[in-house]
């Protein structure tokens, strides 16, 4: 349950984050579905489909990496208010042609490329500054009930997306999108940035990202996950992305089914959240990586494929898994990098988990067509699967452990943070516990 009065940790940053988090998650988990039916309703095809989803995510790769230098130099805050504004004029220029009918192939895959640069300045100032909102042992219960707020407005939004697009059709809901990104941005001009230390003059942007890259690099745990999740966020996104709207139309009986089966993944990270403000598993990377898992389900319940029952039920269970996981991340996270690194930290992994994506969503309608909806599916399964089970050969994984205390500047030096050593009996964190995030990251 979320506690009825506001605790003492959540303070003003945390809140207006929160609030922002689950007014733009309202939009974009409809606006996804929309985009995808968007294409389809235009005569296009599931290779135009991906082409779409290519064009938001190759620009969103490209400049992960500056926008995050740029975090670490910018006021944060002001990186996402900027940002939010240029999903809410892209979107809605979105809305407007697919709403008069005059929406091209070539415009959608503009406007979306429009949106995917905006995604990338703000997902790494997004995580460092809700990482900042909080410290302590509470870190945990923060992010999963973030987590829990954000993805309880993604039920809403999807179910109400998919509804909407089979009543009205996709453009009102880019509509609704826009307005989300201008509401959330007006929320996010009002955050304090006087807790972050300002940066020492001098360097340059490519010495933050070599200092970046140094604090990523130095690290097994980080840099292997993150090529782990390289090609789960790649088979991932095409399912979700092309897969999942075919599927749909063709199985299932259009948009609703496929809004419902997001509903039910939505459902199933709010009921993972609300196990992770509650359980904090000592070796949280373990336990993450172990609910990395399931993950596969969803692929394999398209490749069948199950009705929307099936589906829902694969959805919902892939739904706790990634909330397990990315708490439990965003808490490593948390602990293990210093506070004026963590935008560069965040957007190597930002970088590195989404390289794959734009490859792989370009690639979905044609893998179909050579090997087989279902077996390009079957073998998305598979692959998720077999990285998994790899990234447990690393023993930092295995072993790393959690403490109360993060790791400052000082204490990190000028090399990366050793993992943390097990807690005494008598600490806090001592009983277990989990935290969780997602395999497609959903932060704005």
């Amino acid at each position: 349950m979320i506690p009825a009065r506001i605790p003492g940790w959540a303070g003003r940053n945390y809140l207006l984050l929160t609030a922002a988090a689950i007014v733009t998650n309202l939009g974009t988990h409809g606006a996804l579905i929309a985009a995808a039916f968007a294409v389809l309703q235009s005569g296009g095809d599931g290779g135009d489909v991906g082409l779409v989803a290519m064009a938001r995510t190759l620009p969103l790769v490209l400049f992960l990496l500056i926008g995050g230098a740029v975090a670490d130099r910018v006021p944060r805050h002001r990186v996402m208010v900027a940002a939010n504004a240029l999903n809410c004029v892209s979107q809605a220029v979105f809305a407007v042609l697919v709403l008069t009918g005059e929406a091209r192939l070539w415009q959608m895959m503009l406007l979306t490329a429009l949106c995917g640069t905006g995604q990338a300045f703000f997902n790494p100032a997004a995580e460092a500054m809700l990482m900042s909102s909080v410290d302590g042992e509470q870190a945990g219960r923060a992010f999963a009930l973030f987590r829990m707020a954000m993805n309880g407005a993604g039920i809403g939004g999807a179910a109400l997306g998919g509804a909407l697009i089979a009543a009205f059709g996709p453009g009102w809901v880019l509509v609704i999108d826009a307005a989300a990104f201008a509401v959330a941005g007006a929320l996010r001009a009002f955050l304090d940035v006087r807790h972050i230390p300002e940066r020492a003059p001098g360097g340059g942007l490519l010495a933050d990202l070599r200092e970046g890259w140094d604090e990523f690099a130095g690290r097994p745990w980080l840099w292997s996950i993150v090529a782990q999740f390289s090609i789960v966020v790649a088979l991932v996104g095409a399912a979700e992305s092309v897969y999942g709207p075919l599927v749909a139309r063709d199985e299932l009986g259009g948009a609703r089914p496929w809004g419902l089966a997001l509903a039910a993944f939505g459902v199933g990270t709010l009921a993972g959240a609300l196990l992770m403000a509650r359980w904090k598993p000592r070796r949280m990377l373990l336990v993450g990586t172990l609910c990395v898992f399931p993950i596969a389900l969803p692929s394999a319940a398209l490749a069948v494929p199950l009705d929307v029952v099936g589906l829902g039920a694969a959805m919902f269970v892939s739904g706790v898994a990634i909330e397990v996981f990315g708490v439990s991340w965003m808490t490593t996270l948390h602990q293990e990098i210093p506070e004026e690194k963590l935008s560069r930290v965040s957007a190597y992994d930002w970088f590195g988990s989404t390289a794959m994506l734009p490859l792989s969503t370009a690639l979905a309608g044609p893998a179909e067509t050579v090997l087989g909806r279902g077996t390009a599916l079957w073998g998305s399964a598979a692959l998720i699967v077999l990285v998994t089970a790899l990234v447990l050969l690393v023993p930092d994984v295995r072993n790393l452990t959690r403490r109360t205390k993060r790791v400052t500047a000082a204490e990190a030096g000028a090399g990366p943070a050793a993992p943390a050593s097990p807690p005494s009996p008598s600490s806090p964190s001592s009983p277990p516990s989990a935290d969780a995030e997602g395999a497609v990251r959903r932060d704005g």
